[in-house]
């Protein structure tokens, strides 16, 4: 299986620190120059890159999608972190102290508890506290 890394761009790398820090207990690792830096603590390293608003988020594919720029405001996107927690209740009040926004209220299924938020540079994430066997409740057997 392949190691993967998790990237998150943000306005301001302190800020993104102290967010991630303090709402998941992730501990920071190696500085990368002033604009990059690990935090470690979950299955696997998280990478801040400072990336300012308004950059070149990617060029434009050819003859596809026209160039993005970065936007830190409330944005979405196919691809979000969600973070597996024992407390949903405990993890979403240390969530929204350290500047997360909730999306909802908690959402309860037969697998377990989520809620919907986002970080203060407008990346949607997700508390998730699995309930007896978790997606296993849900899971199709015959699939296997």
């Amino acid at each position: 299986m392949p190691d993967y890394l998790v990237n998150i761009d943000v306005d301001d790398l302190e800020k993104a620190i102290a967010f991630y820090q303090a709402a998941f207990g992730l501990t920071l690792g190696r500085h990368f120059g002033a604009d990059a830096v690990e935090l470690n603590g979950g299955p696997a390293p998280i990478y801040l890159l400072a990336k300012p608003e308004g950059s070149t988020a990617f060029a434009a594919a050819a003859g596809q999608n026209p160039a993005q720029a970065r936007a830190y405001s409330r944005h979405w996107t196919p691809v979000h972190l969600d973070f597996v927690v024992a407390d949903i209740q405990a993890a979403l009040e240390r969530a929204i102290a350290a500047g997360a926004l909730p999306e909802g209220p908690v959402k309860t299924s037969k697998w377990g508890h989520l809620a919907l938020l986002s970080d203060p540079f407008g990346h949607g994430f997700c508390l998730i506290e699995f309930l007896g066997g978790g997606y296993d409740e849900i899971a199709d057997a015959s699939a296997n």
